[in-house]
C-alpha cells in the first residue's frame, strides 16, 4: 500500500533573485491572476527561501523547488533542480 501513495508535496518553478546567503537561495515566483469581476489579467509574485545543499545557483537561474520539512524560520523549501542556467553577463 506505500508503493501507491501520492506524494502531496507541490513544486514550483521560479527564478533565483538573491544567493547571497549560506546554502539559500531567494526564488521569486510569478503568476498569471484573473481578476474576478473585470476579468483582467495580472501578474503576482512571492518570494521563497529554498535550500541549496551545493551552493553553486547564481542569480537568474531558473530552478524547480519543492516542499520540505521546515529547515529554519523562513525556510521550508528545497531546490530539486535546475531548471535552465543564466547565460547573460
Amino acid at each position: 500500500m506505500n508503493d501507491t501513495t501520492k506524494s502531496l508535496k507541490r513544486t514550483l518553478v521560479g527564478k533565483v533573485v538573491s544567493d547571497k546567503m549560506q546554502k539559500t537561495v531567494t526564488v521569486l515566483i510569478e503568476r498569471k491572476v484573473k481578476h474576478e469581476l473585470y476579468g483582467k489579467y495580472y501578474s503576482m509574485s512571492k518570494k521563497y527561501h529554498a535550500h541549496d545543499e551545493t551552493d553553486k545557483l547564481k542569480i537568474g537561474d531558473t530552478v524547480e523547488i519543492s516542499e520540505s520539512r521546515p529547515l529554519s524560520r523562513t525556510k521550508s523549501w528545497v531546490v530539486t533542480r535546475l531548471v535552465q542556467e543564466n547565460k547573460g553577463l
